[in-house]
């Protein structure tokens, strides 16, 4: 299907590529169906686009690029919901604010989106830990791990939404 968006213009999305994730986004509980679209730039920055919304797209990472010690607990009960058979079959994200100073950049860590990449759906999981913050800074650690990444002159220019089979558990992912 071919899905307009406001930050990418037009994008093809297969059916592989969509992520449902029933109780929304936080914030946005009306937009059910996204896609992972990879921009093709350096930054390790994919998009949450949602499919229904043109100008809904959040900026995700990987949280074990900027913060390898991070652990996801997840309750026998969002394992259900999620409908994770396997803990092996998630994949983690966290939802980054990027505001008009990039180094101010901050990583929300106490609601990570977690995708069961078997089954093409995610939720945003509420973390029941108390020290995990909402807006962690992490600019220098992207920056350095951006670094410290061997220099690639073959930057893949070109936009494309992301299937879901590839992704792959980097973020230690555990049951409560």
């Amino acid at each position: 299907m071919v899905v307009q968006t406001g930050r990418f213009g037009q994008i093809e999305v297969s059916s592989e590529e969509i992520i449902s994730i029933p109780s929304g986004v936080l914030g946005f509980p009306e937009d059910h169906n996204f896609c992972l679209v990879d921009p093709g730039d350096e930054t390790l920055i994919l998009w949450l686009q949602s499919l229904s919304n043109p100008r809904l797209a959040f900026p995700v990472l990987e949280p074990k690029i900027f913060k390898p010690e991070y652990v996801v607990r997840l309750s026998a009960a969002e394992l259900r919901e999620l409908r994770l058979a396997s803990i092996k079959d998630a994949s983690v994200f966290t939802i980054l604010t990027i505001p008009a100073a990039m180094s101010e950049m901050t990583a929300n860590m106490k609601a990570p989106l977690v995708i069961n990449v078997r089954e093409k759906t995610a939720k945003q999981v509420v973390l029941q830990e108390n020290d995990q913050p909402i807006k962690l800074p992490m600019f220098k650690e992207l920056r350095a791990h951006l670094i410290s990444l061997p220099n690639t002159s073959a930057v893949k220019s070109e936009k494309s939404a992301i299937e879901v089979k590839d992704l792959q558990l980097n973020t230690r992912v555990e049951l409560i």
